[in-house]
């Protein structure tokens, strides 16, 4: 069988995970070519991954006939122009979260992926992926908990990771498009409804550079869905001992925790601190397993013919929710979705 022949655009933390997956992890793809705008992350492509087709310019990796898809591991703000140049090109296409940072370009999305029904498009909410997840949501849908009625999510990056999100901050679309955005899709999946309103509020004590870029490093909002069903989202960019994030389905004959502690392992530390469980240091190590089942999705559905379980419906709707939050964080007023 011919392996699926992909091009990476975007070679930075999350970028270098996809590569390594596609390079050298998924049996039916090969990374054949790399783009970035970062000389030292083309080197890393050549001398880490044995990629020879590299390139400073999207447009011009795309004009390489022997590429049959591209990932898409880019700035926010670029993801729905590169999408399109993509599937115009003819390639399938994978892209990370978030679909676009405002509604208008997420229907360009659209409508680039409906114009070409013969590609295949995904968008990366790997959460979805993970297994915890996975059975968290079988269990829902068996109605284990009875009636899904309340989700809370937290995710909060590594103060360790900080200056990273910092130099970002500007581009980033703000901390609820960039950080919450898979808790909201979360959010959606887990109670089989939309979010119809929002209130949301925002904070910065430690470091004064996201308020000088617009933005802030913790983030809080209250969701209301069509079915009469809640939502509670806490984001931020500080956590001391490493990257946090859990989710709690609340029904109405059960509750389910994911990652009440985010463990690093199974290991209990007995010390001069006390008993200590380790966390796990970032969203690469706690996800890897959920980035490469979701990355094996996409490669089989190309080959397959089959449906992604994450379309770009998905990601507009998401957006859409992250852009009514983000103007209920700017205005401090309630916004209807």
């Amino acid at each position: 069988m011919k392996k699926l022949q992909i091009g990476i655009a975007g070679l930075g933390r999350l970028g270098k995970v996809h590569a390594k997956n596609i390079a050298s992890k998924i049996s039916n793809a090969e990374l054949v070519a790399a783009c970035s705008i970062v000389p030292e992350e083309l080197e890393f492509a050549k001398t880490e991954l044995g990629v020879n087709n590299t390139y400073s310019d999207f447009s011009e990796m795309l004009k390489n006939d022997d590429i049959d898809a591209v990932c898409i591991v880019t700035t926010s703000t670029e993801h729905c122009r590169q999408i399109e140049a993509a599937l115009d090109a003819g390639k399938h296409v994978f892209s990370e979260k978030p679909l676009g940072t405002d509604v208008a370009q997420c229907k360009r999305a659209e409508a680039a992926v409906e114009r070409h029904p013969e590609l295949k498009f995904m968008l990366g909410f790997m959460r979805r992926y993970d297994k915890s997840y996975a059975y968290a949501k079988k269990l829902v849908d068996e109605g284990k908990i009875g009636t899904p009625y309340l989700v809370k999510a937290t995710g909060i990056d590594p103060e360790s990771a900080v200056q990273g999100a910092i130099r970002f901050a500007k581009t980033s679309g703000g901390i609820f498009l960039d950080m919450a955005i898979h808790d909201i899709d979360l959010c959606r999946w887990f109670l089989n409804s939309e979010a119809i309103e929002v209130y949301a509020m925002g904070s910065t004590f430690k470091h004064k550079e996201f308020k000088d870029a617009g933005d802030d490093e913790t983030g809080v909002a209250v969701y209301k869905f069509a079915n009469g069903a809640m939502g509670m989202i806490h984001v931020g960019r500080t956590a001391p001992y490493g990257y946090h994030v859990e989710t709690e389905v609340v029904g109405t004959e059960g509750t389910i925790r994911i990652s009440a502690v985010p463990e690093k392992n199974l290991a209990t530390v007995y010390g001069t601190n006390g008993v200590c469980t380790e966390c796990v240091g970032s969203f690469p190590e706690r996800f890897a397993e959920a980035y490469l089942a979701e990355m094996e999705e996409f490669v089989d559905c190309v080959i397959h013919d089959k449906k992604p379980g994450v379309n770009v419906y998905d990601g507009t709707k998401s957006t859409a929710i992250g852009y009514a939050t983000t103007e209920a964080w700017k205005t401090g007023k309630i916004i209807r979705i």
